[in-house]
């Protein structure tokens, strides 16, 4: 029962659950700037660039071919195309920017709220019990005089 003791308690330290929500929370939000750029901003730029979908961009290498059957049987198995797919690229080096400049503008501006809480003058401390009782003592001293 050690092991898991062990586990649990490396499971539970602070660390790894905020590592886990951040990881949960960063794909929840690549999704939504995929959709974000393959939905909202791409088909407005390929419209622009001739009705381009740059989902379906690639240089076909070699030719796919579709199966050919005689009767049950297979005569000529059915070949995959190859193709680079730079459309796909594309779109993968738009939501990298996207997902790196919202990034970005997070990080910033919490050093910038860090910044204005460094910057807030800090409360002097109060006065120590001794330097309250010799104000006393300066004060009855001051008007026996």
């Amino acid at each position: 029962m050690g092991i898991m003791k062990d586990f649990k308690s490396f499971a539970m330290r602070g660390n790894v659950v905020d590592l886990a929500v951040a990881v949960v929370i960063g794909g929840a939000f690549g999704k939504i700037i995929a959709s974000f750029v393959n939905d909202v901003l791409m088909p407005p730029i390929g419209l622009l660039l001739g009705g381009a979908d740059f989902s379906n961009l690639k240089v076909v290498l070699k030719a796919g071919s579709e199966a050919i059957l005689n009767g049950d049987a297979v005569v000529t198995p059915a070949v995959a195309e190859v193709a680079i797919k730079y459309g796909s690229f594309v779109n993968t080096v738009v939501d990298f920017t996207i997902v790196a400049f919202a990034i970005f503008m997070v990080i910033k501006a919490i050093e910038k709220t860090k910044k204005k809480e460094a910057a807030k003058p800090a409360a002097p401390p109060a006065p120590s019990k001794e330097e309250v009782l010799l104000s006393e003592i300066r004060d009855i001293l001051k008007e026996k005089q």
